[in-house]
């Protein structure tokens, strides 16, 4: 008997469909079915628990998009339970399924059948002055910029403790392999296929032409401090935790112990960077 845990995207109107149909699959093939209290369904046989006591799972299918899969990452990214996603969002760089291939994709996972990836992740730490520290971990990326106000940031930045320079740019982007083709390719930066062993440091908008991005391996430790007349910088992790950055704080980013363990759909990585991203596709003439 597996223990399946489900994590849905709030807004989508076909997620409560979906989860009471799989549950009741579930259950009645003898499994048992956790849904968290956050998600406010309740579906007729499952456990309802407060998100940070999914506990021990053996799967967490996601039915949502790309932000509803980094908050899976958080929930179960440090236990090693693969996470298996199902496409209710738009772009779903991460959520390899359609509804429609829920129930045969769960199937398949259950059995043994579908291949797991490991997505590395960045573990971010601020370190406070007056010794305060904050962790967390991020699949996608962890961002330095202004809040409500449009000021340079004026940032300095140490890879091993090695000086790289003094970035005066709009903000500061780190992000994984997974992350690579998120806010830091907008941004320009480098595209790292999944499985890489690096990170990417991308300025926006940088005030000097030559700040150009940078792929740091995944051992290293990349460390940002502020200039002392910085104010309103914010460091905000994976898009969804947000904290300030003052002078005499110190953020450190180097790549997590746990990478999250996802499914892959039936397409290539190459055939979802055609798709989401047009690449190959001629204007009309």
């Amino acid at each position: 008997m597996a223990r399946i845990g489900f994590v849905l995207k709030p807004d989508a109107a076909e997620a409560g469909p979906l989860v009471t149909e799989l549950v009741a699959w579930l259950t009645s093939a003898g499994h048992s079915a956790v849904v968290t209290g956050e998600d406010r369904v309740t579906p007729q046989g499952a456990e309802i628990v407060p998100e940070a006591r999914l506990g021990t799972l053996d799967l967490l299918v996601v039915l949502g998009g790309d932000g509803t899969m980094l908050r899976a990452s958080r929930a179960v990214g440090d236990t090693g339970t693969p996470v298996l996603g199902v496409n209710l969002g738009q772009l779903g760089f991460l959520a390899g399924f359609a509804p429609a291939e829920a129930h045969g994709a769960l199937t398949d996972a259950l059995a043994g059948r579908l291949r797991i990836e490991d997505r590395s992740r960045l573990a971010v730490t601020l370190r406070r002055t007056g010794g305060e520290v904050l962790q967390r971990t991020a699949l996608n990326d962890a961002v330095i910029h202004q809040g409500a106000m449009a000021r340079i940031v004026h940032a300095t930045a140490w890879i091993d403790d090695l000086f790289v320079t003094e970035y005066r740019a709009d903000g500061l982007i780190v992000s994984t392999p997974t992350g690579s083709t998120a806010y830091n390719m907008a941004a320009g930066g480098p595209i790292l296929i999944p499985g890489a062993a690096g990170m990417t440091l991308t300025p926006i908008c940088a005030h000097s032409l030559t700040n150009r991005p940078l792929v740091v391996p995944a051992s290293s430790i990349i460390r940002f401090e502020l200039g002392s007349g910085a104010r309103d910088v914010v460091l905000t992790v994976d898009g969804q935790w947000a904290v300030p950055f003052t002078h005499g704080d110190r953020v450190e980013i180097t790549s997590a112990s746990h990478p999250l363990r996802l499914y892959t759909g039936p397409k290539s990585y190459f055939d979802v960077m055609r798709d989401k991203l047009h690449w190959g596709l001629r204007g009309a003439r």
